[in-house]
């Protein structure tokens, strides 16, 4: 099958969600035996050159990149706001060199299937029509209207206001494009029944993002017990949200009761403000690492305090693959069919992290147990080539 993924970031290095959700995808496409070329915007932000690239990476696909610079800019937000129906979010990714050189590609190179990553790539569909009889699968990798609203309703005063507005024009826009695709493919089941209940009538198929275990191997050789840490990107205002919370209303209590636990926190573009925040006795911000994998490795429980976002927290997964106790919220584990207390940790107050977080560094056998369960249920849920290729299976049912 020839397949064509459209991304509006380059997904190496695979440092977030959803960069990891599109390279694994590309990768298991790959290693299936189908031809995979990836057009993506290289944007300031995650600007990569193709040579730069690991070989192995390169092989997977056939890469095009197009410069876009989407960068976030406070003039154009606030013009966008006064005179413009679509969310800033969307128009920093819409560009007239991304449809000149999507329209080049598809002169040149048949496809089966346009998979689109992510719900900003949707404005491109009428080129593709254009020049284009492939399949269009819109892959939906979270409900993007709710991550704004969640957070909005987090927040107060004017930042309040804003949020709730932009919530507003994007679940406009994410309506607007219901059923321009031919197929709907959300990350996980919970995305689909929403999406569905906003109109959507096109055939639908679940696709979660795999884990490639090849990669992520446990390893209790270096693990520093007890030990707490959280790894995520650090300019992503859900973890900000968070972790802010976590060490107002739980640090304090945990480290009074436990002297000696540090908590480790790794994670990339923090700002100034949030550095200073996490000057705290007994934490240890390290910044950006090298080896995410190496890291999870060596430390004890995992904390997500998440109360906003949308979709499915892949370094959750990447965690529990790793055999970590993860403690986090009903949000945090949101899409992922997890059990309480069984390959998982639920808190949703500042009692109930402190009590599970306890509870874990107190009861060893405890500790051990949930991190076995959780490898076990990730590797029955979310083995890379399985979700591939069933996907894949979906793709060739559609085609006439």
């Amino acid at each position: 099958m020839r397949i064509l993924q459209l991304m509006n970031k380059v997904p190496w290095p695979p440092k977030d969600g959803g960069a990891i959700a599109c390279m694994n995808m590309t990768k298991g496409f790959s290693m299936l035996g189908h031809e995979v070329t990836v057009l993506s915007m290289n944007t300031s932000k995650h600007h990569v050159r193709i040579k730069d690239m690991p070989a192995n990476i390169r092989n997977q696909a056939d890469y095009h990149l197009v410069e876009v610079p989407a960068s976030i800019n406070w003039l154009e937000a606030s013009l966008n706001l006064l005179f413009s129906d679509l969310p800033y979010n969307a128009q920093r990714f819409i560009s007239d060199e991304f449809s000149h050189q999507l329209a080049q590609l598809l002169s040149v190179k048949t496809f089966d299937v346009v998979q689109l990553e992510g719900l900003y790539l949707c404005p491109y569909i009428p080129v593709i029509r254009k020049y284009s009889e492939a399949l269009i699968a819109y892959r939906a990798h979270n409900i993007e209207y709710e991550i704004w609203d969640r957070t909005a309703r987090l927040s107060d005063g004017w930042r309040s206001k804003y949020l709730h507005n932009l919530s507003r024009r994007i679940k406009r826009f994410e309506i607007s494009y219901l059923n321009a695709y031919d197929l709907l493919v959300p990350i996980t089941d919970r995305d689909g029944i929403i999406l569905d209940s906003l109109g959507n009538n096109k055939p639908r198929h679940t696709s979660q993002t795999g884990i490639d275990f090849a990669s992520l191997v446990p390893t209790a050789k270096k693990l520093e017990f007890p030990s707490l840490f959280h790894i995520g990107a650090l300019d992503w205002a859900p973890n900000q949200e968070g972790l802010i919370w976590f060490f107002d209303n739980c640090w304090t209590r945990i480290h009074s009761q436990n002297p000696d636990l540090k908590f480790y926190l790794a994670g990339r573009n923090a700002p100034e403000w949030l550095e200073r925040r996490l000057n705290l006795d007994g934490v240890v911000y390290l910044g950006e690492i090298n080896d995410a994998y190496d890291f999870i490795n060596s430390k004890a429980i995992m904390v997500v305090p998440l109360f906003s976002g949308s979709g499915m927290r892949i370094k959750i997964i990447e965690g529990m693959a790793l055999g970590k106790p993860i403690v986090t919220t009903d949000i945090g584990t949101e899409g992922i069919p997890t059990i309480d207390g069984n390959n998982i940790m639920i808190a949703n107050d500042a009692d109930k992290f402190v009590e599970s977080i306890n509870r874990l560094i107190n009861n060893r056998e405890l500790f051990n147990q949930i991190g076995k369960n959780a490898i076990g249920f990730i590797q029955e849920k979310f083995d890379n080539l399985s979700q591939a290729g069933a996907l894949i299976e979906f793709y060739k049912n559609q085609i006439k």
